[in-house]
């Protein structure tokens, strides 16, 4: 049988590190005293250090434009249209920089997967990729859309599938998303603030396919944690996409996974995990429902101090950090967690 494999990874973010000014927006902002030690509180917690957008924060005070360009306004918040116009061509910019940073030859691929939560255009991400990066008109084109951080783990189960199906393909697999287009005006809502907290933008490109050079992809598998359907959803509403994302996720990962987690890694043991950084708190879950090790987790962690949580394109991020890690060798589980609650886990070994 076919071995398939993912040979490497390019990754990009905006010019804009916008996480210590959304802090100082966010304590500045809410107006109930112990509310804002809350927040103030959970912010020194988060473990981040930076996140990335496309809004450049705007000058101070910002207490009627936030951003630069004058797109988020106190008062008028702009509509889904208006979102999605700006998420055509920013989308198409910072995916085809990762691509850039793949340095991947356009003429040898076969497939393109996009995976995106974030956006919706057509002709869609797949087709203007495929035009601006150079590649065959005859690409086959696939998107994984609106799964949420999860979806990294879904396209790489389909590009393994089409490399097994056929050894000559070369999969490029992109994950693009743009959080910061989606900020909502609830801004004494500390929940919400909080859960702004942690989402960035950025772009990841990978090349899979049979060459032996990276790391080896093994068995997929998902599963999903019950009666937790309502504790992430993602919804398209009049002013962008709104999350929801639940204080008990972390609670409920930590008591599922001793039980279930057996079943996941499927009796391999594993040196390397590359696990989605979607919080400081669900790392910590992931960590003590395993029983892992205090630097089991540290690719994890760094990428989701210097980053922020990117939706799907972070555990991609892991996976290349893991991949310049010289010291990282032997068998490795990769998981991630998104709506339903979902739990997506695959192994992978890396000589």
């Amino acid at each position: 049988m076919t071995q398939a494999w993912l040979n490497r990874i390019g990754t990009a973010v905006p010019p804009y590190d916008i996480h210590a000014a959304f802090v100082e927006f966010g304590r500045d902002t809410i107006a109930q005293p112990r509310q804002r030690a809350l927040f103030d509180r959970m912010a020194a917690l988060s473990d981040i250090d930076h996140r990335y957008a496309i809004f450049e924060p705007g000058p101070k005070p910002r207490d009627k434009v936030l951003d630069s360009s004058g797109f988020y306004r106190r008062g008028a918040f702009p509509s889904t249209a208006a979102r999605m116009a700006l998420y055509g061509p920013h989308a198409l910019d910072l995916a085809m920089l990762a691509v850039q940073r793949l340095d991947a030859d356009p003429d040898g691929i076969t497939h393109l997967i996009v995976a995106s939560c974030t956006g919706f255009t057509a002709p869609g991400l797949d087709f203007q990729l495929m035009r601006a990066a150079g590649l065959p008109d005859g690409t086959q084109r696939s998107i994984v859309g609106f799964m949420g951080c999860f979806a990294a783990v879904n396209a790489l189960k389909l590009a393994d599938q089409m490399v097994r199906a056929d050894p000559r393909s070369q999969v490029l697999v992109v994950n693009l998303e743009v959080c910061s287009l989606h900020l909502q005006e609830d801004f004494q809502d500390v929940a919400k603030m909080l859960s702004f907290l942690l989402f960035a933008d950025g772009a990841s490109a990978a090349l899979v396919s049979a060459h032996p050079s990276g790391i080896a992809l093994g068995r997929f598998q998902s599963d999903f944690i019950p009666r937790s359907h309502d504790l992430i959803t993602w919804h398209i509403g009049d002013s962008g996409f709104e999350m929801h994302l639940s204080g008990q996720v972390p609670g409920r990962i930590r008591r599922w996974l001793p039980e279930h987690g057996a079943k996941l890694l499927a009796g391999m043991p594993a040196t390397l995990w590359a696990v989605h950084a979607g919080g400081r708190s669900i790392l910590d879950a992931v960590q003590q429902g395993l029983g892992l090790g205090p630097d089991a987790l540290r690719h994890s962690r760094e990428i989701l101090r210097q980053y922020g949580n990117m939706s799907s394109a972070t555990l991609m991020f892991v996976l290349d950090r893991l991949l310049h890690d010289p010291d990282a060798r032997g068998p490795g589980t990769g998981m991630a967690f998104g709506p339903g609650l979902t739990v997506e886990t695959f192994a992978f070994h890396r000589p």
